[in-house]
């Protein structure tokens, strides 16, 4: 079985010559003209040939040849037709022998109810830089097959999800992530790697799956207290959660838990967004 043929800016704008595409910021269309960059993401990544991986947004094909180098199988996962319709040919094409192992799903990331075929146990992507957290956090939630992942994002995007409470980007993506996994960060690419270049630098994220926190309340309930915790980021909690609980419900909440009512959102770690939730849903 022979490697796939990577593509390198002659075979992206050639690609995108033939398509008439005109990359678009309002879809964060920057298509990765780099192999060794996407090899080092798929390192990075940490998949083996027993993954099934799910990416978003494969564009042209960049990182979805070098993911079938290794994975198992790869889902993409495209929201422009155009793109969709020609990459299972870029495929057959540069991979052959892994055309088989492939499939690509015309569908918005932000909006996809399943991912059909088998069970993704990675998730592998160069995000859109304007829905990164949102989708990241959909296929969390929508995929709990999913036992690890790496995605390139917004460098100020990668630093808050793999931030820890109590540092100055600690916020809602970070307290979100960390329900459903262990988030680190694990690199940082330059802006020479794109077509076009975006004008901010990108960063990698990796993330290993661990079970959920162990709670009475949902999901659901407690994404709505970190909501409210961070909507007003320099108010204290008391201040902050009263768009969603009373004084009196408040005041009961924190003496249950032994919670100072005067301290941030920011100081709280899942566990503990977890607790307060619980108390305010008694």
């Amino acid at each position: 079985m022979t490697s796939p043929r990577l593509l390198g800016p002659a075979e992206i704008r050639g690609l995108a010559a033939e398509l008439d595409l005109r990359p678009t910021k309002q879809r964060g269309q920057n298509f990765v003209i780099d192999p060794n960059t996407v090899r080092r993401i798929v390192r990075e990544s940490g998949i083996t040939a027993d993954d099934v991986v799910v990416e978003v947004g494969p564009g042209l094909g960049s990182l979805t040849l070098a993911l079938l180098e290794v994975a198992g199988h790869v889902t993409a996962i495209e929201v422009d037709s155009l793109l969709a319709g020609r990459l299972p040919r870029t495929i057959a094409e540069y991979a052959p022998d892994q055309a088989s192992r492939f499939q690509v799903i015309l569908e918005d990331a932000l909006k996809i109810a399943e991912v059909p075929g088998p069970a993704p146990t990675a998730l592998v992507a160069n995000l859109p830089y304007n829905v990164s957290v949102p989708v990241l956090l959909h296929l969390m939630a929508l995929l709990p097959s999913l036992r690890h992942g790496l995605v390139m994002v917004q460098a100020e995007v990668a630093d808050r999800l793999a931030a820890p409470p109590g540092s100055k980007t600690y916020g809602v993506p970070s307290a979100k992530a960390a329900w459903f996994a262990d988030v680190r960060r694990a690199g940082a690419i330059g802006r020479n790697v794109f077509w076009p270049a975006p004008n901010v630098d990108s960063g990698l994220v990796a993330w290993t799956h661990h079970a959920p926190p162990t709670t009475a309340v949902t999901r659901e309930q407690v994404f709505a207290v970190i909501d409210a915790a961070f909507a007003q980021r320099r108010k204290a909690l008391r201040g902050a959660l009263r768009g969603i609980a009373s004084v009196e419900q408040l005041s009961d909440a924190f003496s249950t838990i032994g919670m100072d009512p005067l301290v941030r959102g920011e100081a709280l770690g899942i566990d503990e967004f977890c607790a307060l939730a619980e108390a305010l849903n008694r």
